[in-house]
């Protein structure tokens, strides 16, 4: 028979397969979000005008921080295009929300109470947000770029170049939120996540053939190399199993007699997951981290007059510094909180309602008494899973950075763990959404038949 059978079971065959993703609406999607993919990346090629990119760009080569920045803008901070900002302060103003959200009841009630008008409410809000925030980060970034020597170009006149350059600056940024939200909503994926994505894949060739002169340049480097690599194939690997790792909760279920016929009786699970944040608490420790870290090193590179506020910026410098230990463990803290944070916000993972939900229908956890008691077992488990998703997560944070120090290979730290883990925490969020897509599709086809 076409496609076999198996226990009754019709196997699907590639026509089947070529059937189901066409009517998906699945190659719609994809198509979609390689567009405005494709229209970010050539948007990083488009610079503000008046500005010698070539001055900015060696500075930021040569600096960590600026360097590590101009890897999430995908280069597009390196030339001063029109996205130099990125999805930067969309994220930083989402975090903020987020955590107003928790700190502020109207805001609380919005998001929890008010159903699908409130959470539309909450982004209207991180968009007004967001406009701020990039026309602040554009008047630093612009100040710093004016009293660069030779960075505009001759004859331009200061003052217009100023405003319009904030003004094109902030709505880059905003373009690119738009696009974010656009490839959330009708592509697949994360709009903001994929953006980050895109960025770090562009900036590999660059960091490759810098570590390839690097080696060729000393040969004893070649071990450490096959060391490194090594050790970030294991990182990966260790990424998957975090990502994909859950503690499941034993759900004993009542018997229903409809009729002459028995329902229920099934054990079922409740399935927590690990790292239940996925990439976001990185994404929002990155975010957090540089922008600090940003305008300190901005700051820090301008011609301040000798005493304690030069003393206080070198000091900050350092603390705020990439390659330091000090940031490290402030990175490695701020993963370990905001995976709790992410947590505590997620939907499904409030023990008490949860309780509720299985006391309503008459679930229960074996040995264990509903209500109350379920919900404080609950509460605990949850703890301990997120503590060891949160410590697993700071320590693979850690990893490919200490090992790039140990090997001397320096030339890849702009693609170390962070990225490792953005690129292949947003790879399994694409694979997930597009067999959960399909999945959906084969139920819907399934139902009609």
């Amino acid at each position: 028979m076409a496609g076999g059978t198996s226990g009754g079971m019709r196997i699907p065959t590639t026509a089947d397969l070529m059937s189901m993703w066409n009517a998906s609406g699945l190659k719609e999607k994809l198509i979609f979000t390689f567009l405005m993919l494709v229209l970010f990346r050539l948007g990083i090629h488009l610079p503000v005008f008046g500005i010698n990119n070539e001055i900015f760009s060696r500075i930021a080569s040569g600096n960590n921080i600026l360097g590590f920045l101009d890897l999430f803008s995908g280069g597009a901070l390196g030339k001063v295009s029109i996205f130099a900002l990125g999805i930067g302060p969309y994220i930083t103003s989402s975090i903020i929300m987020q955590l107003m959200a928790v700190i502020i009841p109207a805001l609380e009630k919005l998001q929890k109470e008010d159903g699908e008008a409130g959470r539309r409410k909450i982004s209207q809000y991180t968009r007004i947000f967001t406009v701020v925030l990039a026309a602040f980060q554009g008047i630093i970034f612009m100040g710093y770029m004016a009293h660069l020597p030779g960075a505009i170009t001759a004859g331009v006149n200061h003052i217009m170049f100023y405003v319009s350059s904030v003004i094109t600056l902030t709505a880059g940024s905003v373009l690119v939120m738009w696009m974010s939200e656009l490839i959330t909503e009708k592509g697949i994926g994360n709009g903001g996540s994929l953006i980050i994505f895109v960025g770090i894949i562009s900036g590999i060739p660059l960091y490759s053939s810098k570590t390839a002169q690097m080696v060729m340049n000393d040969s004893a480097l070649m071990w450490g190399l096959v060391l490194l690599l090594a050790i970030f194939f294991v990182t990966m690997v260790f990424i998957v199993i975090m990502q994909e790792a859950i503690r499941k909760v034993i759900i004993v279920n009542p018997k229903r007699q409809v009729g002459n016929k028995v329902y229920g009786g099934v054990n079922t699970f409740i399935p927590f997951k690990l790292n239940p944040g996925g990439v976001m608490p990185i994404i929002f420790a990155v975010a957090i981290l540089l922008f600090p870290s940003t305008i300190l090193s901005l700051v820090g590179q301008a011609n301040l007059p000798a005493g304690w506020v030069q003393d206080l910026v070198l000091m900050l410098n350092k603390i705020f510094n990439p390659s330091g230990i000090t940031y490290y463990a402030i990175y490695f803290l701020m993963i370990v909180a905001l995976t709790f944070f992410y947590a505590s916000i997620m939907p499904n993972m409030q023990p008490k309602e949860i309780a509720d939900n299985l006391k309503k229908y008459g679930s229960s956890i074996p040995g264990i008494k509903p209500g109350r008691p379920t919900a404080d077992a609950l509460d605990n488990i949850l703890t301990k899973t997120t503590f060891i998703g949160a410590l697993g997560l700071g320590i693979i944070a850690l990893v490919p950075a200490f090992a790039s120090y140990i090997t001397r290979i320096t030339t890849l730290q702009g693609i170390g763990a962070t990225s490792l883990i953005i690129m292949v925490g947003v790879a399994l969020d694409l694979i997930n959404q597009v067999k959960t897509h399909l999945l959906a599709r084969n139920y819907e086809s399934f139902l009609k038949e």
